[in-house]
Formats: structure tokens, sequence, C-alpha cells
């Protein structure tokens, strides 16, 4: 197979054996089919979107016979068009058969996420305010999805709990405390971790603040109580809103002058961008 792009390279060869192992064996192309018959298939969109998961559609047949030839006609991050032939596809036809729904599953939803991540930045245009993800990802897929939500436009949060320290209400509770929790963090790691601190309330962005913590998450306030924390923060900290964050609601929330929107959604709500395999004499 060819060497593929990052994350696919490090991610995407174990994902590919595990679907064709839920999958296989095809009984229905096995019998229709010869070992020499050989088909052509495109792949078309039927909806406009982004597109990601390119690689991934074409890794596929690979994966199961080096021999399939796939000429892409469009990469991660392309606008889509309806009718659009994104790829195309020529080999043993049990392959191509074999391959279709595990090659369509990634580029559909991958692109769903681009979609719907690029809706959001659109939502967002004129406003100095970023679009982030969220660690709601499917198990095994993070770093696909967060290339997805890369190609739409949107910003990268935490990878995972190893690149930043995250104070939520779960750990506030447990410490008693944001100015208790903060110094144990600092005194476990100084300096060397990003720290971010969830606020519920505007007293507890004041407390934050004074603790000097340079990334506030403003967790489920409405678009006044935005409005006052930004007016408290003063420009101190980077202010990060979350929560409930719709596309009816991402450019109010935006022009309450936050640095960020996190919304979880672009991730675990995405629906598939519809693409369809198509044969070709």
């Amino acid at each position: 197979m060819p060497t593929l792009p990052e994350p696919y390279a490090s991610h995407l060869p174990p994902l590919l054996a595990a679907a064709f192992a839920e999958d296989l064996p095809d009984i229905t192309s096995t019998a229709v089919f010869g070992t020499d018959d050989r088909l052509v298939a495109e792949l078309v969109a039927k909806q406009d979107g982004v597109l990601c998961g390119v690689p991934a559609f074409a890794a596929a047949y690979r994966f199961l016979d080096g021999s399939c030839e796939v000429e892409l006609r469009a990469d991660d991050g392309d606008a889509a068009r309806v009718g659009q032939v994104v790829a195309r596809v020529a080999g043993r036809a049990r392959t191509v058969l074999a391959a279709e729904r595990t090659s369509l599953n990634f580029a559909m939803h991958l692109s769903g996420i681009a979609t719907l991540t690029r809706r959001f930045v659109d939502a967002l245009a004129g406003t100095r305010c970023r679009v982030l993800d969220t660690r709601k990802t499917t198990p095994g897929w993070r770093a696909l999805e967060k290339h997805a939500v890369r190609c739409g436009g949107g910003s990268n949060h935490r990878m995972g709990l190893y690149d930043a320290a995250m104070l939520k209400d779960t750990h506030l509770g447990g410490a008693g405390s944001i100015t208790a929790a903060v110094q144990r963090i600092r005194e476990r790691w100084g300096e060397h971790v990003p720290l971010v601190v969830e606020c519920a309330d505007l007293t507890q962005v004041e407390t934050a603040l004074s603790c000097s913590v340079a990334h506030l998450l403003l967790d489920n306030m409405d678009v006044d109580r935005l409005r006052d924390a930004v007016a408290l923060n003063g420009g101190r900290a980077v202010l990060e809103a979350s929560g409930g964050v719709t596309l009816a609601t991402a450019r109010a929330i935006a022009e309450t002058g936050v640095d960020y929107v996190s919304v979880g959604a672009l991730t675990h709500s995405a629906h598939a961008l519809d693409l369809s395999l198509k044969i070709r004499p």
C-alpha cells in the first residue's frame, strides 16, 4: 500500500483491519464474480460539503488488494459539489465490492465532520472567534476526526488528557476550590503544561483570574453572562465559551468577545456527507 499522509499513516491501518475483520468474507460477491472479473467504479458526491477521508477511501481498496488502482480527483479540505466525481476505482470485482462500504464509511463520516465544522466557521466569519473541537470523539478515531475538524477550518482543543491540565467541576468539587486545585496543578507541573479552568459563574471567573490562570472555559453561560465575563476579564486570559453551542447561537456567542467556542457536536453529532459508489461501464 502506498505511503499514507499523517494522521492516516499512524492511525488508519488498525482501523481498516478491524473494519474488514467485522465485515468479511463477502459471500455475495465471491458467488457472483470470478477471480479475474474486473469493475470500474466512481465515488460521487450526492451533497455539497467539505471532503475528508479521501486517502482513507483509497487505502481501503489497496488494503485488500495492492493491485487495485485508485485515482483521487480531490483531496481532504476540498469543496465537494453534487454530482462531482471525487475518485475512480478500477480492480478485481470482488475487491471493489468488498471494500465499498468500509471505504464509504470512512469518507462519509469524516467528510460530515469537516462539513459541519465549515458551517460553524462560516457562522463566525467577521468575528475574531475561532471554533474548537472537544474530546467527544469515537474511540480509536480521535486523530482522524480531529483532522477532519482542521479540514473544515476549525482548531483542535486537547488531543487527550495528557497535553493540557483542565480543571472541571468534577476536579473542583473534590479539591474544594479553584485556588486549591490550581495550586496542586502548579506544584506538580509548574509552568510546563497549559492550564485551563472551567468557570460556571462570574465569581469563579474572578477567582481564576486572581490565580493568574491564562485560559478560562466559560461553561453554559448565556450571552449576557458571557459579555460580563469578557468585561471582567479585560483581556487578561483567553476565554472559551462551551456548552450547548449550536449553529443558531454560535455567532451571538462569538460577538460577546470570547476568543473561542468549543463544540462537541462537531465530532459526536455530525451527519455523514452523502457519497455513493457508482459502477461504470
